[in-house]
Protein backbone atom coordinates (compact mmCIF):
# COMPACT_ATOMS: atom_id res chain seq x y z
CA UNK A 1 0.00 0.00 0.00
CA UNK A 2 1.13 3.50 -0.72
CA UNK A 3 0.41 6.34 1.67
CA UNK A 4 0.79 10.08 1.40
CA UNK A 5 1.63 11.69 4.66
CA UNK A 6 1.27 14.92 5.95
CA UNK A 7 -35.40 21.66 -4.85
CA UNK A 8 -35.94 23.64 -8.30
CA UNK A 9 -33.20 22.90 -10.68
CA UNK A 10 -33.41 19.16 -10.15
CA UNK A 11 -37.21 19.16 -10.36
CA UNK A 12 -36.93 20.62 -13.84
CA UNK A 13 -34.40 17.93 -14.73
CA UNK A 14 -36.63 15.17 -13.41
CA UNK A 15 -39.79 16.49 -15.06
CA UNK A 16 -37.98 16.30 -18.37
CA UNK A 17 -37.00 12.68 -17.71
CA UNK A 18 -33.38 13.76 -17.39
CA UNK A 19 -34.36 15.85 -20.44
CA UNK A 20 -33.27 13.14 -22.79
CA UNK A 21 -35.57 10.16 -22.44
CA UNK A 22 -37.82 11.22 -25.34
CA UNK A 23 -34.96 11.68 -27.83
CA UNK A 24 -33.58 9.02 -30.15
CA UNK A 25 -30.17 7.74 -29.29
CA UNK A 26 -27.43 9.43 -31.24
CA UNK A 27 -29.65 12.22 -32.54
CA UNK A 28 -27.56 15.07 -31.21
CA UNK A 29 -24.56 15.98 -33.32
CA UNK A 30 -21.59 18.11 -32.39
CA UNK A 31 -21.31 21.50 -34.00
CA UNK A 32 -18.12 22.22 -35.92
CA UNK A 33 -15.31 23.62 -33.81
CA UNK A 34 -15.81 27.17 -35.07
CA UNK A 35 -19.55 27.29 -34.39
CA UNK A 36 -21.67 27.51 -31.26
CA UNK A 37 -23.14 24.23 -29.93
CA UNK A 38 -26.43 23.06 -31.33
CA UNK A 39 -29.23 24.73 -29.27
CA UNK A 40 -30.79 21.38 -28.35
CA UNK A 41 -27.48 20.07 -27.07
CA UNK A 42 -26.80 23.25 -25.12
CA UNK A 43 -30.23 23.23 -23.46
CA UNK A 44 -29.98 19.59 -22.49
CA UNK A 45 -26.48 20.01 -21.10
CA UNK A 46 -27.59 23.02 -19.05
CA UNK A 47 -30.47 20.99 -17.62
CA UNK A 48 -27.93 18.37 -16.60
CA UNK A 49 -26.08 21.01 -14.62
CA UNK A 50 -23.13 21.28 -17.01
CA UNK A 51 -23.24 25.07 -17.31
CA UNK A 52 -23.64 25.44 -13.56
CA UNK A 53 -20.49 23.39 -12.97
CA UNK A 54 -18.43 26.35 -14.25
CA UNK A 55 -15.78 25.86 -16.92
CA UNK A 56 -13.57 23.37 -15.05
CA UNK A 57 -15.44 20.25 -16.13
CA UNK A 58 -15.43 21.23 -19.78
CA UNK A 59 -11.79 22.31 -19.74
CA UNK A 60 -10.75 18.97 -18.25
CA UNK A 61 -12.75 17.09 -20.88
CA UNK A 62 -11.08 19.18 -23.58
CA UNK A 63 -7.64 18.40 -22.18
CA UNK A 64 -8.05 14.71 -21.36
CA UNK A 65 -10.49 13.61 -24.09
CA UNK A 66 -9.34 15.93 -26.89
CA UNK A 67 -12.73 17.62 -27.26
CA UNK A 68 -13.80 21.17 -27.97
CA UNK A 69 -16.25 22.80 -25.57
CA UNK A 70 -19.06 22.21 -28.08
CA UNK A 71 -18.14 18.55 -28.41
CA UNK A 72 -17.96 18.13 -24.64
CA UNK A 73 -21.45 19.57 -24.17
CA UNK A 74 -22.80 17.35 -26.93
CA UNK A 75 -21.12 14.31 -25.46
CA UNK A 76 -22.63 14.87 -22.03
CA UNK A 77 -26.06 15.25 -23.64
CA UNK A 78 -25.75 12.08 -25.71
CA UNK A 79 -24.42 10.01 -22.83
CA UNK A 80 -27.36 10.80 -20.57
CA UNK A 81 -29.71 9.99 -23.44
CA UNK A 82 -27.94 6.74 -24.20
CA UNK A 83 -28.05 5.64 -20.57
CA UNK A 84 -31.83 5.96 -20.46
CA UNK A 85 -32.26 4.12 -23.77
CA UNK A 86 -29.92 1.30 -22.76
CA UNK A 87 -31.73 0.84 -19.46
CA UNK A 88 -35.08 0.44 -21.20
CA UNK A 89 -33.67 -2.03 -23.71
CA UNK A 90 -32.12 -4.09 -20.93
CA UNK A 91 -35.54 -4.49 -19.35
CA UNK A 92 -37.12 -5.39 -22.71
CA UNK A 93 -34.49 -7.88 -23.88
CA UNK A 94 -34.43 -9.82 -20.62
CA UNK A 95 -32.06 -12.77 -20.53
CA UNK A 96 -30.77 -12.20 -24.07
CA UNK A 97 -29.22 -8.85 -23.13
CA UNK A 98 -25.46 -8.81 -23.51
CA UNK A 99 -24.47 -5.26 -22.61
CA UNK A 100 -24.42 -1.74 -24.07
CA UNK A 101 -21.83 0.94 -24.80
CA UNK A 102 -21.41 4.33 -26.43
CA UNK A 103 -18.83 5.13 -29.09
CA UNK A 104 -17.56 8.11 -31.01
CA UNK A 105 -15.70 11.26 -30.06
CA UNK A 106 -18.95 12.79 -28.88
CA UNK A 107 -20.45 9.43 -27.78
CA UNK A 108 -23.05 9.72 -30.55
CA UNK A 109 -23.68 6.01 -31.12
CA UNK A 110 -25.28 3.61 -28.66
CA UNK A 111 -24.71 -0.08 -29.37
CA UNK A 112 -26.77 -2.75 -27.59
CA UNK A 113 -25.71 -6.40 -27.74
CA UNK A 114 -28.08 -9.37 -27.69
CA UNK A 115 -27.84 -13.11 -28.23
CA UNK A 116 -31.20 -13.18 -30.05
CA UNK A 117 -31.31 -12.03 -33.70
CA UNK A 118 -35.02 -11.22 -33.46
CA UNK A 119 -34.18 -8.35 -31.07
CA UNK A 120 -32.43 -6.28 -33.74
CA UNK A 121 -35.57 -4.52 -34.97
CA UNK A 122 -36.57 -3.43 -31.47
CA UNK A 123 -33.09 -2.12 -30.81
CA UNK A 124 -32.99 -0.14 -34.08
CA UNK A 125 -36.40 1.34 -33.29
CA UNK A 126 -34.83 3.24 -30.39
CA UNK A 127 -32.07 4.67 -32.60
CA UNK A 128 -29.45 2.29 -31.18
CA UNK A 129 -27.28 -0.12 -33.17
CA UNK A 130 -27.82 -3.85 -32.52
CA UNK A 131 -24.92 -6.28 -32.11
CA UNK A 132 -25.54 -10.04 -32.23
CA UNK A 133 -23.18 -11.92 -29.91
CA UNK A 134 -22.70 -15.40 -28.49
CA UNK A 135 -22.74 -14.94 -24.72
CA UNK A 136 -25.31 -13.22 -22.51
CA UNK A 137 -24.14 -10.71 -19.95
CA UNK A 138 -25.55 -12.93 -17.21
CA UNK A 139 -23.45 -15.91 -18.35
CA UNK A 140 -20.25 -13.87 -18.44
CA UNK A 141 -20.88 -12.29 -15.06
CA UNK A 142 -21.57 -15.68 -13.46
CA UNK A 143 -18.28 -16.96 -14.86
CA UNK A 144 -16.51 -13.91 -13.41
CA UNK A 145 -18.01 -14.62 -10.00
CA UNK A 146 -16.54 -18.12 -10.15
CA UNK A 147 -13.08 -16.72 -10.96
CA UNK A 148 -13.38 -14.10 -8.21
CA UNK A 149 -13.69 -16.80 -5.55
CA UNK A 150 -10.28 -18.25 -6.42
CA UNK A 151 -8.31 -15.28 -7.74
CA UNK A 152 -4.94 -14.18 -6.40
CA UNK A 153 -2.85 -11.08 -6.94
CA UNK A 154 -1.16 -12.84 -9.88
CA UNK A 155 -4.43 -12.44 -11.82
CA UNK A 156 -5.54 -9.24 -10.12
CA UNK A 157 -8.26 -7.90 -12.44
CA UNK A 158 -11.32 -9.58 -13.95
CA UNK A 159 -14.10 -7.87 -15.93
CA UNK A 160 -16.64 -8.41 -18.69
CA UNK A 161 -15.69 -6.55 -21.86
CA UNK A 162 -19.15 -6.01 -23.35
CA UNK A 163 -17.72 -4.71 -26.63
CA UNK A 164 -15.79 -7.95 -27.19
CA UNK A 165 -18.40 -10.19 -25.49
CA UNK A 166 -15.72 -11.88 -23.42
CA UNK A 167 -14.55 -12.22 -19.83
CA UNK A 168 -11.09 -10.66 -19.50
CA UNK A 169 -8.52 -11.77 -16.95
CA UNK A 170 -5.43 -9.60 -16.47
CA UNK A 171 -2.35 -11.49 -15.26
CA UNK A 172 0.90 -10.15 -13.87
CA UNK A 173 2.69 -13.51 -14.12
CA UNK A 174 2.64 -15.68 -17.23
CA UNK A 175 0.22 -18.60 -16.97
CA UNK A 176 -1.64 -17.25 -13.94
CA UNK A 177 -4.78 -16.51 -15.93
CA UNK A 178 -4.98 -19.97 -17.48
CA UNK A 179 -4.32 -21.64 -14.13
CA UNK A 180 -7.17 -19.66 -12.59
CA UNK A 181 -9.56 -20.62 -15.38
CA UNK A 182 -8.66 -24.31 -15.16
CA UNK A 183 -9.00 -24.40 -11.39
CA UNK A 184 -12.55 -23.03 -11.49
CA UNK A 185 -13.89 -25.03 -14.42
CA UNK A 186 -14.98 -21.91 -16.29
CA UNK A 187 -15.19 -22.65 -20.03
CA UNK A 188 -12.02 -21.33 -21.66
CA UNK A 189 -14.06 -20.04 -24.62
CA UNK A 190 -15.56 -17.38 -22.35
CA UNK A 191 -12.19 -15.97 -21.29
CA UNK A 192 -9.43 -13.85 -22.79
CA UNK A 193 -6.21 -13.58 -20.78
CA UNK A 194 -4.11 -10.45 -21.18
CA UNK A 195 -0.79 -9.47 -19.65
CA UNK A 196 -0.56 -6.48 -17.31
CA UNK A 197 2.85 -5.07 -16.44
CA UNK A 198 1.58 -3.30 -13.31
CA UNK A 199 -0.61 -4.61 -10.52
CA UNK A 200 -3.23 -2.21 -9.17
CA UNK A 201 -2.79 -0.98 -5.62
CA UNK A 202 -4.93 1.12 -3.30
CA UNK A 203 -4.24 4.80 -3.90
CA UNK A 204 -3.47 5.77 -0.33
CA UNK A 205 -1.54 8.36 0.68
CA UNK A 206 -16.97 19.05 3.29
CA UNK A 207 -16.24 18.93 -0.59
CA UNK A 208 -15.53 16.06 -2.87
CA UNK A 209 -11.88 15.83 -3.84
CA UNK A 210 -10.51 17.73 -0.87
CA UNK A 211 -7.76 16.18 1.23
CA UNK A 212 -8.26 14.70 4.66
CA UNK A 213 -5.77 13.13 7.01
CA UNK A 214 -6.14 9.98 9.08
CA UNK A 215 -5.21 10.05 12.76
CA UNK A 216 -2.84 7.13 12.35
CA UNK A 217 -1.03 8.80 9.44
CA UNK A 218 -1.59 9.15 5.72
CA UNK A 219 -3.82 11.22 3.44
CA UNK A 220 -6.85 10.39 1.32
CA UNK A 221 -9.54 12.38 -0.52
CA UNK A 222 -13.18 13.13 0.25
CA UNK A 223 -15.57 11.26 -2.06
CA UNK A 224 -19.00 12.85 -1.75
CA UNK A 225 -20.57 14.83 1.10
CA UNK A 226 -23.54 13.04 2.63
CA UNK A 227 -26.04 13.21 5.48
CA UNK A 228 -27.46 10.53 7.73
CA UNK A 229 -30.38 12.00 9.60
CA UNK A 230 -28.96 15.12 11.22
CA UNK A 231 -25.36 13.87 10.94
CA UNK A 232 -23.18 15.30 8.20
CA UNK A 233 -20.09 13.71 6.72
CA UNK A 234 -18.70 12.13 3.58
CA UNK A 235 -18.32 8.89 1.66
CA UNK A 236 -14.84 7.63 0.88
CA UNK A 237 -12.77 4.48 0.27
CA UNK A 238 -12.70 1.70 2.84
CA UNK A 239 -8.95 1.15 2.61
CA UNK A 240 -8.35 4.68 3.89
CA UNK A 241 -9.47 3.90 7.44
CA UNK A 242 -11.27 1.60 9.83
CA UNK A 243 -14.21 2.33 12.11
CA UNK A 244 -12.93 4.57 14.88
CA UNK A 245 -10.12 6.15 12.86
CA UNK A 246 -10.17 9.91 13.40
CA UNK A 247 -9.71 12.44 10.60
CA UNK A 248 -8.65 16.04 10.16
CA UNK A 249 -9.56 18.15 7.16
CA UNK A 250 -7.51 19.72 4.39
CA UNK A 251 -6.67 22.54 6.83
CA UNK A 252 -5.53 20.05 9.53
CA UNK A 253 -8.51 21.00 11.75
CA UNK A 254 -10.20 18.10 13.60
CA UNK A 255 -12.91 16.82 11.30
CA UNK A 256 -14.59 13.53 12.24
CA UNK A 257 -14.42 9.77 12.69
CA UNK A 258 -14.83 6.75 10.42
CA UNK A 259 -18.17 5.16 11.32
CA UNK A 260 -17.91 2.03 9.18
CA UNK A 261 -15.52 0.61 6.61
CA UNK A 262 -15.29 -2.40 4.30
CA UNK A 263 -12.03 -3.47 2.64
CA UNK A 264 -11.39 -5.88 1.03
CA UNK A 265 -14.63 -7.34 -0.39
CA UNK A 266 -15.72 -3.82 -1.29
CA UNK A 267 -13.87 -0.53 -0.88
CA UNK A 268 -16.38 1.68 0.93
CA UNK A 269 -16.53 3.75 4.10
CA UNK A 270 -18.10 6.85 5.58
CA UNK A 271 -16.94 9.50 8.00
CA UNK A 272 -19.22 11.41 10.37
CA UNK A 273 -18.06 15.01 10.72
CA UNK A 274 -18.14 17.11 13.87
CA UNK A 275 -20.19 20.30 14.27
CA UNK A 276 -17.44 22.46 12.77
CA UNK A 277 -17.96 20.96 9.32
CA UNK A 278 -20.91 21.30 6.91
CA UNK A 279 -21.54 18.98 3.98
CA UNK A 280 -21.86 20.78 0.63
CA UNK A 281 -23.26 19.52 -2.70
CA UNK A 282 -20.02 20.08 -4.57
CA UNK A 283 -16.90 18.44 -5.89
CA UNK A 284 -13.66 20.38 -6.18
CA UNK A 285 -12.94 21.14 -9.83
CA UNK A 286 -9.88 22.33 -11.66
CA UNK A 287 -8.50 25.49 -10.08
CA UNK A 288 -10.57 24.94 -6.94
CA UNK A 289 -13.96 25.82 -8.49
CA UNK A 290 -17.12 24.05 -7.37
CA UNK A 291 -18.72 21.37 -9.58
CA UNK A 292 -22.29 20.74 -8.50
CA UNK A 293 -23.73 17.31 -7.75
CA UNK A 294 -27.40 16.79 -8.70
CA UNK A 295 -27.84 13.00 -8.44
CA UNK A 296 -26.23 9.57 -8.66
CA UNK A 297 -27.39 7.98 -11.93
CA UNK A 298 -24.70 5.52 -13.03
CA UNK A 299 -23.58 6.11 -16.63
CA UNK A 300 -22.97 3.35 -19.24
CA UNK A 301 -19.72 1.93 -20.54
CA UNK A 302 -17.99 4.40 -22.84
CA UNK A 303 -19.24 7.48 -21.02
CA UNK A 304 -16.94 10.28 -19.99
CA UNK A 305 -16.12 10.54 -16.31
CA UNK A 306 -13.95 12.95 -14.32
CA UNK A 307 -12.14 12.46 -11.02
CA UNK A 308 -11.17 14.88 -8.27
CA UNK A 309 -8.39 14.01 -5.86
CA UNK A 310 -6.09 15.78 -3.43
CA UNK A 311 -2.86 14.73 -5.14
CA UNK A 312 -3.46 15.22 -8.85
CA UNK A 313 -6.61 17.36 -8.88
CA UNK A 314 -9.08 17.10 -11.76
CA UNK A 315 -8.69 14.55 -14.56
CA UNK A 316 -11.09 12.95 -17.04
CA UNK A 317 -11.37 9.75 -19.05
CA UNK A 318 -13.98 7.16 -19.93
CA UNK A 319 -15.78 4.25 -18.27
CA UNK A 320 -14.32 0.97 -19.52
CA UNK A 321 -16.23 -1.74 -17.62
CA UNK A 322 -18.63 -1.97 -14.71
CA UNK A 323 -18.71 -4.79 -12.14
CA UNK A 324 -14.97 -5.40 -12.29
CA UNK A 325 -13.14 -7.48 -9.69
CA UNK A 326 -9.66 -6.53 -8.51
CA UNK A 327 -7.34 -8.52 -6.27
CA UNK A 328 -4.94 -6.33 -4.33
CA UNK A 329 -2.31 -7.76 -2.03
CA UNK A 330 -4.78 -7.20 0.82
CA UNK A 331 -7.57 -9.21 -0.90
CA UNK A 332 -10.23 -9.05 -3.58
CA UNK A 333 -12.77 -6.29 -4.08
CA UNK A 334 -15.75 -6.78 -6.41
CA UNK A 335 -18.28 -4.57 -8.14
CA UNK A 336 -15.90 -1.71 -8.94
CA UNK A 337 -15.80 0.21 -12.23
CA UNK A 338 -12.68 0.30 -14.44
CA UNK A 339 -11.77 3.62 -16.08
CA UNK A 340 -9.05 5.33 -18.10
CA UNK A 341 -8.78 8.22 -15.64
CA UNK A 342 -5.34 8.62 -14.10
CA UNK A 343 -4.73 8.82 -10.34
CA UNK A 344 -1.89 8.70 -7.85
CA UNK A 345 -1.42 7.94 -4.15
CA UNK A 346 -3.46 10.30 -2.00
CA UNK A 347 -6.28 10.46 -4.57
CA UNK A 348 -7.91 7.43 -2.90
CA UNK A 349 -11.48 7.98 -1.79
CA UNK A 350 -11.91 10.94 -4.16
CA UNK A 351 -14.89 11.76 -6.36
CA UNK A 352 -15.79 10.35 -9.78
CA UNK A 353 -18.51 12.40 -11.51
CA UNK A 354 -20.12 12.30 -14.97
CA UNK A 355 -21.75 15.63 -15.87
CA UNK A 356 -23.40 16.38 -12.55
CA UNK A 357 -24.13 12.75 -11.62
CA UNK A 358 -22.01 11.23 -8.84
CA UNK A 359 -20.49 7.92 -9.91
CA UNK A 360 -18.22 6.61 -7.17
CA UNK A 361 -15.10 6.94 -5.01
CA UNK A 362 -11.52 6.19 -6.04
CA UNK A 363 -10.26 2.76 -5.04
CA UNK A 364 -6.95 2.07 -6.76
CA UNK A 365 -5.20 1.51 -10.04
CA UNK A 366 -1.92 1.50 -11.92
CA UNK A 367 0.13 4.10 -13.74
CA UNK A 368 0.16 7.80 -12.92
CA UNK A 369 -0.94 11.17 -14.29
CA UNK A 370 2.30 11.71 -16.20
CA UNK A 371 2.19 8.56 -18.31
CA UNK A 372 -1.49 7.64 -17.91
CA UNK A 373 -3.04 4.66 -16.22
CA UNK A 374 -6.05 2.60 -15.29
CA UNK A 375 -8.10 3.25 -12.17
CA UNK A 376 -11.09 1.74 -10.42
CA UNK A 377 -13.91 3.34 -8.47
CA UNK A 378 -16.30 1.92 -5.90
CA UNK A 379 -19.78 2.82 -7.24
CA UNK A 380 -21.53 5.27 -4.94
CA UNK A 381 -25.09 3.91 -4.92
CA UNK A 382 -24.21 0.60 -3.18
CA UNK A 383 -22.22 2.58 -0.62
CA UNK A 384 -25.16 4.91 0.09
CA UNK A 385 -27.51 1.94 0.36
CA UNK A 386 -25.23 -0.09 2.60
CA UNK A 387 -24.85 2.67 5.18
CA UNK A 388 -28.23 4.41 4.82
CA UNK A 389 -26.68 7.66 3.62
CA UNK A 390 -28.23 10.50 1.61
CA UNK A 391 -26.12 12.16 -1.07
CA UNK A 392 -25.89 15.93 -0.69
CA UNK A 393 -27.23 17.51 -3.91
CA UNK A 394 -27.95 21.03 -5.15
CA UNK A 395 -31.41 22.59 -5.07
CA UNK A 396 -33.17 19.55 -3.68
CA UNK A 397 -34.69 18.82 -0.29
CA UNK A 398 -33.55 15.24 0.34
CA UNK A 399 -36.79 14.47 2.19
CA UNK A 400 -37.14 11.57 4.60
CA UNK A 401 -34.27 9.19 5.10
CA UNK A 402 -33.89 5.88 3.29
CA UNK A 403 -36.85 3.57 3.58
CA UNK A 404 -39.25 6.03 5.18
CA UNK A 405 -42.70 5.90 3.56
CA UNK A 406 -44.14 8.83 1.64
CA UNK A 407 -47.70 9.57 0.48
CA UNK A 408 -48.60 7.95 -2.80
CA UNK A 409 -47.09 4.47 -2.47
CA UNK A 410 -43.92 2.63 -1.58
CA UNK A 411 -41.51 4.98 -3.40
CA UNK A 412 -39.43 7.03 -0.96
CA UNK A 413 -36.98 9.87 -1.41
CA UNK A 414 -33.54 9.02 -0.04
CA UNK A 415 -33.75 5.33 -0.87
CA UNK A 416 -31.33 3.77 -3.33
CA UNK A 417 -33.03 1.83 -6.11
CA UNK A 418 -31.35 -0.75 -8.35
CA UNK A 419 -32.37 -1.49 -11.92
CA UNK A 420 -35.34 -3.87 -11.82
CA UNK A 421 -36.71 -2.74 -8.44
CA UNK A 422 -40.47 -2.09 -8.42
CA UNK A 423 -42.43 0.52 -6.47
CA UNK A 424 -45.89 2.02 -6.34
CA UNK A 425 -46.56 5.73 -6.60
CA UNK A 426 -49.80 7.65 -7.16
CA UNK A 427 -51.79 4.45 -7.60
CA UNK A 428 -49.48 3.04 -10.31
CA UNK A 429 -46.61 0.56 -10.33
CA UNK A 430 -43.17 1.35 -11.75
CA UNK A 431 -39.94 -0.54 -12.49
CA UNK A 432 -36.57 1.12 -11.98
CA UNK A 433 -34.49 1.44 -15.15
CA UNK A 434 -31.26 2.97 -13.87
CA UNK A 435 -29.71 2.69 -10.44
CA UNK A 436 -29.96 5.94 -8.46
CA UNK A 437 -30.77 7.46 -5.10
CA UNK A 438 -34.31 8.82 -5.16
CA UNK A 439 -34.90 12.47 -4.29
CA UNK A 440 -37.77 14.92 -4.16
CA UNK A 441 -38.60 15.95 -7.73
CA UNK A 442 -37.53 12.57 -9.11
CA UNK A 443 -40.86 10.82 -8.39
CA UNK A 444 -41.50 7.89 -10.79
CA UNK A 445 -44.24 9.74 -12.65
CA UNK A 446 -41.80 12.58 -13.36
CA UNK A 447 -38.71 10.74 -14.58
CA UNK A 448 -39.27 8.34 -17.50
CA UNK A 449 -35.49 7.96 -17.84
CA UNK A 450 -35.40 6.32 -14.42
CA UNK A 451 -38.80 4.65 -14.07
CA UNK A 452 -41.00 2.61 -16.42
CA UNK A 453 -44.72 2.46 -15.68
CA UNK A 454 -46.03 -1.09 -15.57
Amino acid sequence: MLRRHARTACTALAAAGLVLAGLQAGSAAAAPDDRAPHPAATGAARALGVDATRPELLRAMERDLGLTRSQALTRLTNEAEAGATAARLRQGLGGAYAGAWVDGAEAGTLTVATTRAADAEAIRATGATPRLVTHTLTALERAKEALDRSATAEAPVRYVDVRANVLVVEETRAGAGDRLVRSTGVPRALVRVVRSEQAPRPLYDIRGGDAYYMGGGGRCSVGFPITRGTTQGFATAGHCGRAGTTTSGFNQVAQGTFQASIFPGNDMAWVAANSSWTATPYVKGSGGGNVQVTGSVLQPVGSSVCRSGSTTGWHCGTVQQHNTSVTYAEGTISGVTRTTVCAEPGDSGGSYISGSQAQGVTSGGSGDCSTGGTTFFQPLNPLLQNYGLTLKTTGVDPGPGPGEPQPGGTWAAGKVYAAGDTVTYGGASYRCLQAHQAQTGWEPSNVPALWQRL
